[in-house]
């Protein structure tokens, strides 16, 4: 009885055994894959940075103007006349201040209990 505990005690040692060296190496491959994905994203930044320095660059009006001088005709430019743009009047106004007395009696009406949406509610009916 002893002697068969003991077997089945070892046997259940080694397949625990082989368990967590399968569960270690799987564990380590996977560390290696987070590196490995990790040095991918830092390179793909370094190259988006320069991808964005190269665009900054190319879109400075000195480099877009002798294209656009170029290709006028093609592209049927022409200037921007001051008339294109808005003027102050045709702006909207600015709106007023809002009215403290209203917001004064809102607060005091809330502060004593009294709910103005239910209050007009009632008024309604």
């Amino acid at each position: 009885m002893i002697r068969t505990l003991n077997i089945i005690l070892v046997m259940t040692s080694i397949v625990a055994l082989v368990g967590v060296y399968a569960l270690k190496y799987s564990v380590e491959e996977t560390a290696t894959e987070k590196t490995a994905i990790q040095r991918q994203i830092e390179r793909q930044q370094a190259d988006l940075s320069l991808l964005k320095a190269d665009w900054a660059f190319l879109n400075q009006p000195a480099n877009v103007a002798p294209i656009v001088t170029r290709h006028i005709a093609e592209l049927n430019l022409q200037t921007l006349a001051q008339e294109q743009f808005g003027r102050f009047d045709t702006l909207p106004m600015r709106m007023k201040a809002p009215d403290t007395n209203a917001l004064d009696s809102l607060f005091e009406s809330l502060d004593a209990g009294i709910d103005p949406i239910q209050q007009l509610i009632t008024e309604a009916q």
